[in-house]
């Protein structure tokens, strides 16, 4: 029977494949007292042995397409899987308790996770405690007979269907394979969503219950331009968005032709175009797509694929690889944004009741000296390289403002002093995202080069509703007039004092907000890079002046957020 669903629309593009459900299989069972412990060890041994055959495929592929440093986490794995200590004491309980292979393994493990995890001081530990938590995880679904999901595996065409989807698990996502994917909870700013469009696969977010709706290996379509999700489609259904997928191929061949030249607005401006990224191999999607810069550089993941503080000399290498690649192009990159929900397992955070509002971003960099000194020494060195801009980010007053750019200063005159050549032209901004730096954003724009509004979590702090919760969600109102409000605020405050700012937040590539912003006197849009071709098609057809009066209306004369959209569409049809 065909069920439809309604999500929301991450990222474009449709697709029609099997369902490969990403969901975390049921490995309950029950402790059980046995007499014959020989056959239990049987079972362990021969559970221990299929998790290794798991292990050995799983590393070589992501060798294979994520390269060997990737692929040394399995390793650690494929230790724990033949340490005689802990395979010791678990056949030692299956002897002294009479017990079968499965209780014996998870209270042995348990064990060794709990000491491990114990030791908060020591980041190795702790890592192998989560090595633990793995491998018994694997052993488990072997020993009850229950299939572990891995995207890494897959090997044919398919829709990944779960509830989320970790930045891990999106990374792992074969574009050759995964056509789709879609998910119970999310919004189109969550990460999965994010890593969506970077991967430039259809995408499909906050259906509620599409993990209920879908078994393993059936047939679903993806319309990631509507938000529409149909299970078990008539033929005629899939012959209808088989069409509508060759028309937006077509689209996209158009806006391909875009590629190479500069965006320019129907009255002769010009604006530029850059793209977010996480990795320096996200610079291939970037000149694909006709990326003008790099408006943000998140280098919270160079800290979180790595086993711990990643290295002055490795943050040098991957930063003087992107100002490389760009070939002169200038390059945002934002200094270290972990806290939220962005946490490093070698970094112990406290508690928090509220994370988001927390210590993290700028305010972990500044209690933590030696840490973002060394960032910023890596920065420095590689400015050389290419056109560096700093962005600091969760800027909320001035002081830290000025006491990040202070150690950047000093590490700077250290270099210098030591030999070292920094470029003398780094501009140094700030990320504008809480609205208490929005609200002065005159006073910071005497000190800062250039503003980039990170709209993901402005729009969230200042509607106090929690962009990830889906009770909330009706809140996070991109158009609303106290959003366009604040952006005019701080587009205007940095034009008077003759800098710049940029946007980088979602916002930058919704092709309503696009209109407005340009009419606000946004200077520069950065966005997943599969956004700014369309993003450029649409430009070339606005006129600056009137999107000036189409945002003046919105500001002044709107009251509600769906009083701006009917206002753009009347605008820009």
């Amino acid at each position: 029977m065909v069920e439809k669903l309604k999500g929301i629309a991450a990222s474009d593009g449709i697709a029609v494949a099997k369902a490969y459900l990403l969901t975390e299989p049921d490995l309950t069972f029950n402790k059980i007292s046995v007499e014959n412990s020989d056959s239990e060890i049987e079972r362990l041994n021969s559970a221990l042995k299929e998790a290794t055959k798991d292990l050995e495929i799983i590393r070589s592929k992501a060798a294979e397409s994520l390269g060997e440093e990737e692929a040394q986490v399995f390793d650690a794995h494929l230790m724990v899987l033949s340490d005689p200590e802990l395979i010791g004491s678990i056949e030692s309980s299956i002897k002294d308790n009479k017990v079968n292979a499965e209780s014996a393994l998870k209270e042995v493990t348990d064990m060794f996770i709990g000491m491990f995890e114990a030791m908060e001081d020591n980041p190795y530990m702790r890592e192998r405690a989560a090595d633990i938590k793995d491998v018994t995880k694997r052993v488990l679904s072997h020993l009850l007979g229950v299939k572990l999901p891995n995207p890494s595996m897959i090997d044919e065409e398919v829709i990944v269907v779960a509830h989320d989807l970790t930045p891990s698990d999106t990374a792992q996502l074969n574009r050759e394979f995964v056509k789709a994917f879609v998910t119970d909870i999310g919004g189109r700013t969550s990460h999965s969503a994010i890593m969506a469009r970077s991967l430039e696969i259809p995408a499909i977010v906050g259906t509620k219950d599409i993990t209920s709706l879908v078994k393993e290996g059936d047939l679903i379509i993806i319309d990631g331009l509507e938000g529409d999700v149909i299970v078990h489609p008539e033929t005629s259904d899939v012959t209808t968005y088989e069409t509508k997928a060759k028309a937006f191929a077509g689209q996209k061949a158009e806006w391909d032709k875009l590629k190479d030249e500069q965006t320019i607005t129907a009255d002769g401006k010009h604006i530029e175009l850059a793209a977010n990224i996480g990795t320096p191999k996200d610079l291939v999607g970037v000149k694909n797509n006709g990326g003008e810069a790099v408006g943000l550089y998140r280098t919270e993941f160079l800290y979180m694929d790595s086993p711990d503080f990643p290295s002055e000399e490795d943050q040098f290498k991957a930063y003087k690889e992107v100002l490389e690649g760009m070939e002169g192009k200038a390059v945002v990159v934002r200094t270290m944004d972990i806290g939220g929900d962005k946490e490093l397992p070698y970094l112990t955070l406290p508690h928090e009741m509220n994370p988001f509002l927390g210590y993290r971003a700028i305010r972990i960099c500044l209690a933590q000296p030696d840490m973002f000194r060394t960032q910023l020494r890596a920065l420095l060195r590689a400015s050389v390289f290419g056109q560096l801009r700093i962005m600091f980010p969760m800027i909320a007053t001035l002081q830290e403002f000025r006491q990040a750019k202070g150690m950047l200063l000093e590490e700077k005159a250290k270099l210098v002093s030591e030999g070292v050549e920094v470029s003398e032209n780094i501009e140094v901004g700030i990320m504008i995202e809480i609205p208490a730096a929005a609200v002065i954003a005159d006073k910071f724009a005497k000190e800062v080069d250039f503003f980039s509004i990170g709209t993901n979590d402005l729009i969230q702090y200042t509607m106090a509703a929690d962009r990830m919760n889906e009770r909330v969600s009706y809140l996070y109102q991109p158009y609303n007039p106290s959003i366009l409000r604040l952006i005019k605020n701080v587009i205007d405050a940095s034009h008077k004092e003759g800098k710049w700012t940029g946007m980088c937040g979602e916002m930058a590539g919704d092709q309503t907000a696009v209109p407005l912003l340009v009419g606000l006197g946004l200077d520069e849009f950065s966005m997943s890079a599969s956004s700014i071709l369309k993003t450029r098609s649409l430009m070339k057809r606005l006129d600056t002046k009137q999107m000036a009066e189409l945002a003046d209306k919105a500001i002044n004369e709107c009251d509600t957020a769906d009083e701006v959209v009917e206002l753009v569409q009347t605008y820009t049809k």
